[in-house]
């Protein structure tokens, strides 16, 4: 009788370790998609990744407002782009659309602010500002460029022709 015992009670703890172990996957996988709670803190310099896009979200189009400043002659004003599908007033509507959906990418915003802390070139690419106002993917968007060091640079070349593009001309060589 003792061996019938000992496996019934070793079946049990297989059964309670399973269950378990149910139980502790069911709980983190409620913990990745549930909103945390307003007094939990998050880590500084975290960044966190937007919810997917719904499709009711995309209905309206995508739609960004471009302001630029200080940029020199024609490339100051302000401009609008509409995307999916293309229209508004800027100089090239499909290649700004371009611009904004080759730096899309799931869970990362693609107008998201230079993180703080980096090692960036003391590198002045002149007084020129922008600012992005509208919609994308669904999310409101506001952000402002700048070209105040390298990595500003770097970030406002990457949404060229969003943005005016000012790199200096290629100088050829005699």
């Amino acid at each position: 009788m003792s061996q019938v015992t000992s496996l019934r009670d070793r079946r049990r703890s297989r059964a309670t370790a399973l269950t378990t172990l149910t139980l502790a996957v069911a709980a983190a996988a409620l913990c990745a998609v549930l909103p945390a709670p307003a007094s939990a803190t998050v880590p500084a310099g975290t960044v966190l990744a937007p919810p997917p896009v719904r499709e009711e979200d995309r209905a309206g189009g995508d739609h960004l407002v471009v302001t630029v400043r200080r940029a020199g002659g024609r490339v100051d004003g302000v401009f609008e782009v509409w995307c999916h599908p293309g229209g508004g007033r800027h100089p090239d509507v499909s290649g700004a659309c371009r611009a904004v959906e080759r730096n899309t990418r799931w869970g990362r915003d693609a107008f998201a602010p230079v993180p703080s802390g980096g090692v960036c070139t003391m590198r002045y690419g002149g007084p020129a500002t922008a600012r992005v106002t509208g919609r994308w993917a669904g999310r409101p968007v506001d952000t402002t460029y700048e070209r105040s060091d390298g990595c500003e640079i770097e970030r406002w070349d990457r949404m060229v022709p969003l943005l005016p593009d000012l790199r200096p001309a290629p100088t050829t060589g005699s």
